[in-house]
This record gives C-alpha cells, sequence and structure tokens, in this order.
C-alpha cells in the first residue's frame, strides 16, 4: 500500500469512526496518522511506503510486548483495550503470511545462503527480514529459521 493510499484509507475510516461516535477506533486511528506524522517531521519529506509501515509495525509490536505487562501486573482494564488497539492497527497491514507460506519462503533463504547450522542463522535472517517486513513476526521467523536449521 503507497504512502498516500494509506493516508486516503486512514482519512477515510477517521470520518467513519467520527460519524459512527466509535471513540476508541477514532483514538487509535488519530495516534497512528500522529505517529506517521511525527515521522515524516523527523525524516523532514514524506515518508515512503515501506517507512510507513515500519511505523505500523512498531506500533503494533509496542502493544504486543505491553500485553505481557499488563497480563502479568493483573491489569485486565487495560489489557483488552490493548487487545482491541491490537486488532484495528493490524487491519492497516498487510496480509500476513501463513506458516506453510513462511515455511517455504525460509527454505528458499536458507538454500539461497548455503547456510548449513544455527551458527549461520544471521546470514539467513539478513536475506529473509527484508522479504518479509510487516507480513510476519519476527520472533514467529526466527522459531521457524531455527527449526528448519536444526
Amino acid at each position: 500500500m503507497s504512502g498516500e493510499m494509506l493516508a486516503e484509507r486512514l482519512m477515510a475510516d477517521q470520518k467513519e469512526a467520527t460519524k459512527a461516535k466509535d471513540r476508541f477506533r477514532l483514538t487509535v486511528i488519530r495516534m497512528l496518522r500522529s505517529e506517521l506524522q511525527n515521522g515524516a517531521i523527523a525524516k523532514r519529506e514524506s515518508l515512503d511506503a515501506d517507512e510507513e509501515l515500519s511505523i505500523l509495525t512498531r506500533e503494533v509490536k509496542r502493544r504486543q510486548e505491553a500485553l505481557g505487562d499488563y497480563e502479568r501486573s493483573g491489569r485486565q482494564d487495560l489489557l483488552e483495550d490493548l487487545k482491541n488497539e491490537i486488532v484495528i492497527l493490524r487491519r492497516y497491514l498487510p496480509e500476513q503470511f501463513t506458516e506453510a507460506e513462511l515455511g517455504k519462503i525460509i527454505s528458499e533463504a536458507i538454500a539461497e545462503s548455503g547456510a548449513q547450522s544455527l551458527n549461520e542463522m544471521g546470514k539467513v535472517m539478513g536475506l529473509l527480514m527484508p522479504r518479509v517486513k510487516g507480513r510476519a513476526d519476527g520472533g514467529l521467523v526466527r522459531r521457524l529459521v531455527e527449526q528448519q536449521l536444526q
């Protein structure tokens, strides 16, 4: 999704959430638009699609990491809100690879890199991560690579 398409989609979704009086969704969309705008300001020019994807992925990852903290501290009230934020944010991510699709991509990267053991995992990950960026969780990718290299 190009930057302009994402911006247009966010604006349309913001209008829709406003009309529907969906304050929670509206807050999440505004936060994302703000993060994207801050990224563009820091860069001093418009973000490209990869940079927007990085920001979006970072925001999802932050919330996923916070889930564990909230679970350990027993904050059920915040846990549900965080889960709902993740659902909303994931709508803007590209479709995620299935484990089967990832397995095939990982096999190709292993063959291409010539890696034979876990010691060469870095070579595989270096080839792999640009191919799956925004479409797979890094932890899952790492686990699947480890399984195939063992």
